[in-house]
């Protein structure tokens, strides 16, 4: 069938632009993950919660040449208050195990804690904290790949971190029950 453009600005015969045809830059795929339920676990200091089997959102890539967007908007909430909050991206390729996104972590620096973003838990247990984690990574593959993350924090004894909960997830009118989400978006090379 022939493409035409008509004399509107309408295109006829072409359903879909290959994704090989589009320009460095464009979006090729998008899928999402909102998450409305809570979530938590108990973790010592400065050891890694990793919330992988918890909430996590895959995106198989159309080309290994492509990059992945990954953009985590997160609630996140501890049991106890003012302490520090450190994050990290995870990733999993195909059947394997998910592993710290080393290209989004900070420098090795004598015995820090390597992290890709930290928050300080605020004073008000009551409160949960919005997180935005976003990254363009380069998986290089056409595997499916799977994002997620993982919480540490600066307590002296263990808390429990929350996904979408308040500190203690009281049940009372003024504290809040929110979501989350993961958008993967698939950007040509």
């Amino acid at each position: 069938m022939a493409i035409t453009i008509n004399g509107n600005g309408g295109v006829t015969g072409l359903s879909a632009l290959p994704d090989s045809a589009m320009a460095s830059g464009s979006i090729i795929q998008v899928v999402q993950n909102v998450k409305t339920d809570i979530s938590s676990q108990s973790v010592g200091i400065a050891s890694a919660s990793n919330f992988d089997s918890l909430y996590s959102q895959a995106i198989t890539p159309s080309s290994s040449s492509n990059k992945i967007e990954v953009s985590m908007n997160l609630s996140i909430a501890m049991s106890a208050a003012p302490n520090l909050l450190m994050l990290r991206l995870r990733r999993k390729i195909g059947s394997g195990s998910f592993a710290d996104l080393s290209a989004a972590l900070g420098d090795t620096d004598g015995s820090r804690y390597r992290c890709f973003h930290c928050v300080p838990n605020p004073d008000n247990v009551y409160m949960a904290m919005t997180i935005n984690l976003n990254f363009l990574d380069s998986p290089n593959t056409t595997d499916a790949v799977t994002y997620s993350f993982s919480a540490a924090h600066d307590s002296g004894s263990t808390r429990t971190i929350y996904i979408n909960a308040d500190g203690g997830s009281y049940n009372n009118s003024y504290t809040p029950r929110p979501a989350s989400t993961i958008i993967l978006k698939e950007v040509a090379a």
